[in-house]
């Protein structure tokens, strides 16, 4: 089996290319042609250079493809934008780009039989706010209406859009599933590293007083139930997954298991108000625009740390795939922050 993976440069990129590797596939990691090839030292690789961003040059770069092998049987698209300097750019990465993966392949007569797509539970956006008369949330469900805050949801939201469009202009030829994974974590990723770091410095930060309850899913969870998909088409086709460990936490869950794991015995809590949050995004996203440097934390990142409810249900995910989440927050951190400790990042 052939298989295309987009941004598998990228976190969850490199890990995807490794399980289909694992699994015996012909891998082709899908990738801009100088960017890092850190993660992607495995000599069964094969590389894909593609400039989705240009729709004449895509077009030409997989025409040399189809030569040498035909079509990709499967393609996993997680190529993306998670922080960007300008609104725009969100829709171009995510939006535009997938546009014309899909579009370039169809005029090549190069669509795979499957076409998996990483979305984020984000484009649900901040639904089932209001607590239940105990106290606590209900769940988001895979069959909740969209209502995006931010521009990556946003630009999310229109991709997913799209794809249903292509399978009823194509009759079906086009046979997708999109996968909403929640807060992703695991070696290599950056942003809960921060966290890390901080604790570490024994200070943790967290925002807003009202309760909020968080999902999680570990990098290698993700994969599997991607990679459980593969075959399924005509189960999973045209549908979409929330994608979590299954499990429910705290807002302090993750950094309390981060101070376990560093043996550190004192760590000084801030929560901060919302409105001292509002600001300080506000004021890193004018300095990024100054710099020329997108900020981990701006107006998107705010909206996203403000909400308060990230409960999802997986049921299907279940039902349809036999996904079995295998990494629950402690287990997944006790890895992660070893991880960091073998490869001098802590």
């Amino acid at each position: 089996m052939n298989i295309l993976i987009t941004g598998a440069s990228g976190f969850i990129g490199s890990f995807l290319c490794e399980e289909a590797l694992r699994q015996g596939m012909r891998t082709w990691a899908g990738m801009r042609e100088h960017s890092s090839r850190r993660w992607l030292q495995n000599e069964k690789l094969n590389f894909a250079f593609l400039d989705m961003a240009n729709a004449d040059t895509l077009s030409l770069q997989l025409n040399k493809y189809k030569k040498s092998i035909g079509k990709w049987d499967v393609i996993i698209h997680a190529a993306g934008a998670t922080k960007c300097l300008h609104r725009e750019d969100f829709f171009k990465h995510n939006y535009h780009c997938t546009v014309n993966l899909v579009n370039t392949l169809d005029s090549l007569d190069m669509l795979p039989e499957q076409f998996l797509y990483v979305s984020s539970l984000s484009v649900l956006g901040p639904i089932r706010e209001v607590p239940n008369a105990d106290g606590s949330y209900s769940d988001m469900l895979d069959t909740d209406q969209p209502c995006p805050n931010t521009a990556y949801g946003e630009s999310k939201v229109k991709s997913e859009e799209f794809l249903r469009h292509k399978s009823l202009e194509t009759q079906g030829r086009f046979c997708y599933t999109i996968f909403r994974p929640t807060g992703v974590y695991g070696p290599r990723e950056k942003d809960y590293f921060m966290m890390a770091k901080s604790i570490k410095s024994h200070v943790d930060f967290a925002v807003g007083l009202k309760k909020q309850v968080l999902t999680f899913v570990y990098v290698r969870d993700l994969v599997s139930a991607i990679f459980a998909a593969i075959g399924k088409g005509s189960v999973a086709g045209g549908k979409c997954y929330n994608v979590s460990d299954g499990h429910n936490y705290s807002s302090q869950a993750f950094s309390d298991l981060i101070q376990k794991e560093l043996h550190i015995r004192r760590v000084l809590h801030i929560k901060a108000p919302l409105w001292l949050l509002r600001i300080v995004s506000w004021t890193a996203e004018k300095m990024s625009h100054i710099t020329g440097k997108a900020s981990t934390l701006n107006g998107d990142k705010y909206r996203i740390m403000r909400q308060r409810n990230w409960q999802c249900d997986i049921t299907a995910l279940k039902q349809d795939l036999g996904y079995t989440p295998k990494w629950p927050l402690d287990k997944g951190v006790k890895e992660c922050i070893q991880w960091y400790k073998d490869n001098g990042w802590l």
